[in-house]
């Protein structure tokens, strides 16, 4: 195993292997997951617990066909933070099942007419951008959260520039370097290389260590319950088409690294139910909605470790540390420079994944359609135009998506008139 290129999907792997590759997942999620609830000024332990919950339901309910890690959805902030600035959290949790609850709709509906419509509204051409505006769009909250963003106020700190090319440096060279057990890991090496030089230059202090260590060894998540407010989630079921789009892009992504048709086995319909049921069960205990992470499939994708066990490790490490005081304490020691370091590149390799749709589904440039999908689809995400839906804000790869959608839906009428000049 520990020679082995590629450890697939259904491989057993020993524990020597286990243990770390599952801590190396936990860590790639964690400084994103726990965001949200800071957002929203909540404990981050019943998140921790609930993505834990969320990511093995996700495991059973795929037959653990589809590696994926369901972490905190960010789609929700805006309309969310409305909800809770006028009525409270409570109102916003029934939103978060409404949504839940629609997407377990959703997948019925996949599940009754199929999938072949994908083909239609997203082929090669509109796809390969989509997938690759998932890493792409983020390489800018990659660079902020490591602190690499100068500004008239906060110029780059010396000390934060030398934790990211550590962090970096280790991850890029050790994934080239790194042989036999350390070169499954090379992610959870250059965290601890990155958390390493933090200490040395003062980034994490010892008085930092100190605190984390002092934390109550055993600890409650705050468990809360919904309420339900028709005017709250009409403001937030509109982030049913968000999650569906990003769901749609994610599993495709995954598919192409590795090299499985997701969305034909386990089915799209088993992971969006899968997912609206992680976020419906995640209002009714008081934590945020989940949504599959692509930081994980960077991470998937850089060392070629496919494993489910793997990512139900990282689960239950997840679910540990909700009680466990310090551990959570130590986890969110990880400075920014260190996450935006590993960050930087599982992201570029989310967006070079996108390239690969197109490249192994052959797109011919030499055809005006494909050229104007590809054209319009990454500039509509890359351009910072948005639209929005009430109180729901429409960008990015979302908008994109949408955008590639329509206009392939225009193509294919075109086709079936007969009006097409390059008509395949």
């Amino acid at each position: 195993m520990e020679t082995q290129k590629i450890i697939q999907v259904e491989d057993k792997v020993p524990f020597n292997l286990f243990v770390p590759l599952s801590i190396q997942h936990m860590f790639a999620m964690f400084g994103a997951s726990v965001l949200v609830p800071f957002l929203f000024q909540i404990n981050p332990a019943v998140v921790l617990f609930m993505n834990g919950i969320g990511t093995l339901l996700f495991i059973l309910i795929t037959k653990g066909k589809a590696p994926a890690y369901l972490g905190s959805s960010f789609a929700f902030l805006a309309p969310a933070g409305l909800v809770i600035s006028k009525w409270g959290y409570a109102d916003a949790l029934g939103g978060f099942i409404a949504v839940g609850l629609g997407l377990c709709i959703l997948s019925l509906i996949v599940f009754k007419f199929g999938i072949k419509w994908i083909d239609v509204v997203l082929p090669a051409a509109a796809m390969g951008p989509v997938v690759a505006l998932i890493g792409l769009e983020l390489a800018g909250t990659a660079a902020s959260t490591a602190g690499m963003i100068p500004s008239d106020n906060a110029p780059i700190q010396t000390n934060h520039l030398i934790v990211f090319l550590v962090t970096l440096g280790v991850a890029v060279f050790g994934n080239l370097l790194f042989r036999k057990f350390f070169a499954v890991i090379p992610v959870l090496i250059a965290i601890l290389a990155g958390y390493v030089t933090a200490l040395m230059t003062n980034v994490i202090t010892k008085a930092d260590l100190t605190a984390a260590l002092q934390t109550d060894f055993f600890t409650i998540p705050n468990f809360s319950a919904p309420h339900f407010n028709l005017e709250a989630i009409i403001m937030i079921i509109p982030v049913i088409l968000v999650l569906a789009s990003e769901h749609i892009g994610h599993q495709i992504v995954t598919s192409t690294i590795i090299e499985r048709d997701l969305l034909k086995t386990p089915g799209l319909h088993r992971s969006l139910f899968a997912d609206g049921l992680s976020t419906m069960l995640s209002g009714f205990v008081g934590s945020v909605p989940t949504t599959t992470y692509g930081e994980n499939i960077g991470v998937m994708a850089m060392t070629k470790v496919y494993s489910v066990r793997v990512i139900a490790g990282a689960a239950i490490l997840s679910i540990l540390s909700s009680f466990i005081g310090p551990l959570a304490a130590l986890i969110q020691t990880i400075p920014g420079p260190v996450i935006g370091g590993i960050s930087f590149l599982l992201y570029g390799m989310i967006g070079a994944s996108g390239i690969r749709v197109m490249v192994d589904g052959k797109v011919d440039y030499g055809k005006n359609r494909n050229l104007i999908l590809t054209s319009v689809v990454f500039v509509t995400g890359l351009s910072g135009i948005a639209l929005n839906i009430g109180e729901v804000q429409l960008k990015g790869m979302v908008l994109a998506c949408i955008v590639g959608m329509l206009l392939s839906l225009c193509f294919f009428v075109f086709d079936l008139l007969g009006w097409s000049n390059d008509k395949k």
